[in-house]
């Protein structure tokens, strides 16, 4: 396994970084290429930018957001946001992100993840997928796909998505429980488990991360990677002591 990623996730609103639960009751935690900027400098492997209103809005995530951020920081960028098309892929990449995330369009029409793939190549396309254990016997996984933000049940399983993502082309998966988002109770283990059982993709965990024995757990699940917010915006962590702790663990960083 190679060294797992620590990833700050800055969720995005009319160009300020916000963090709520379960992503509602939204909080100002300040400008995102101040943030980026102070996390590439305490040792952030990569970013995560989502424009969570851009899809409700029917629009792109701003490049302007996406532009002021790349010129703060010389790390990977992911953003994702109101991606309908392979069109809109192309210039997020040209504004500055290195990859592309897609939940809602893609399930809506799965081919987009292939034409991503296709035309700018499979580590540029990742699948975020945010999944609820609160799911229809129809979901033998136990976890059912979420789209718009949380606010849609799709009735898809989330490991029978996981893996046609994987074989439509996407290079890397996203993986939010909606259910942890923002409650600092722990990434969803099982959710983890479920989707690491039937995909060869890196997993990035994502949703109720809060200190360092939490992803610990995430990564003896399954997961490549750790993505927080609020631990990180607040000041709970700094994100190279936060790197201590988890070598001591038994975890190997990226330094």
């Amino acid at each position: 396994m190679l060294n797992v990623r620590v990833i700050p996730c800055l969720d995005v609103k009319d160009g300020r970084v916000v963090k709520g639960i379960r992503f509602a009751n939204l909080a100002d935690q300040g400008d995102p290429a101040r943030l980026a900027r102070r996390y590439e400098h305490e040792g952030a492997d990569e970013i995560v930018i989502l424009d969570v209103s851009a899809t409700a809005d029917g629009r792109l995530a701003r490049s302007e957001t996406i532009g002021r951020v790349r010129d703060e920081i010389s790390i990977p960028l992911t953003v994702g946001g109101g991606v309908r098309t392979a069109e809109d892929a192309r210039d997020l990449l040209q504004a500055g992100a290195d990859r592309v995330a897609v939940n809602t369009a893609a399930v809506e029409r799965p081919a987009l993840l292939s034409e991503i793939s296709a035309r700018f190549g499979a580590q540029c396309a990742v699948l975020a997928l945010d999944a609820s254990g609160s799911a229809p016997d129809a979901c033998s996984s136990g976890f059912e796909v979420l789209t718009h933000s949380g606010r849609n049940r799709t009735g898809l399983d989330a490991a029978e998505w996981a893996r046609r993502a994987a074989e439509l082309g996407a290079g890397e998966i996203l993986l939010t429980s909606f259910d942890r988002d923002g409650t600092r109770s722990g990434y969803d283990l099982a959710l983890i488990g479920a989707i690491r059982r039937v995909v060869p993709l890196p997993i990035v965990a994502s949703g109720g991360g809060a200190n360092p024995g939490h992803m610990r757990a995430a990564v003896d699940a399954g997961a490549d990677a750790v993505l927080a917010a609020s631990i990180f915006h607040q000041g709970d962590w700094s994100i190279g002591r936060l790197k201590d702790r988890l070598q001591q663990l038994g975890v190997a960083v990226r330094r």
